[in-house]
């Protein structure tokens, strides 16, 4: 029912005419090429932060039994 709904909608709007696409402001590759230079820019803004985990040496964590939502993967030390 509903695809047949669909079908009968898409066919009305068919026969309506063609419709003249609406103006642009500039060239259709200058969309192209400004999406991607954003997109590139936002990559390496997100690859600069690839190394935060290297800042400082690993340290265990300490098993504290008092904490409101302990981890439950202290292996036993926390009791």
């Amino acid at each position: 029912m509903l695809l047949q709904q669909i079908a009968m909608s898409v066919a009305a709007a068919g026969e309506s005419g063609h419709e003249a696409p609406a103006p642009l402001w500039a060239e259709p590759w200058v969309f192209g090429v400004s999406m991607f230079s954003i997109l590139v820019v936002l990559m390496f803004i997100a690859w600069s932060y690839n190394n935060l985990g290297n800042r400082h040496a690993p340290t265990d964590e300490h098993a504290d039994p008092h904490r409101q939502h302990p981890n439950k993967h202290d292996r036993g030390q926390g009791h």
